[in-house]
């Protein structure tokens, strides 16, 4: 799936889900802790269950490639801290660390730079 579909079905998941409006949804996904709460709070009774270890680390894929789309639709600083939510998450179920995943990323820095200098490659002579 490219960019565009996946922004395409980011967007009819989004029509389809509306918290305040809908009732149903198309197609079931990982949502943010307190949705559920919101959802009552708006007279609704959401249809949700706990996933398993398994279903857990898919769906969190799944919600990162969502969140990446979000953020490559807008470039906003809500879609980049949401893409932080999620990894921090991934991070968590993989029994890792915030900080490991920093140690590495400096690591990483140290030895390969970063993308500060904006240097783009285009093959070899």
């Amino acid at each position: 799936m490219d960019l565009d579909e996946m922004i395409q079905k980011k967007q009819e998941t989004v029509n389809t889900m509306n918290y305040k409006g809908r009732d149903t949804m198309r197609e079931g996904k990982l949502v943010r802790d307190n949705i559920p709460d919101i959802i009552r709070a708006d007279g609704k009774t959401p249809v949700t269950r706990i996933l398993d270890q398994e279903e857990y680390l898919n769906e969190l894929d799944r919600k990162l490639q969502e969140e990446v789309a979000e953020y490559q639709a807008d470039k906003s600083l809500e879609e980049l801290a949401d893409i932080l939510e999620v990894l921090s998450a991934i991070c968590k179920a993989r029994g890792y660390s915030r900080k490991d995943l920093l140690k590495v990323r400096d690591e990483k820095r140290r030895k390969r730079g970063g993308f500060e200098k904006r240097i783009y490659w285009s093959g070899n002579e």
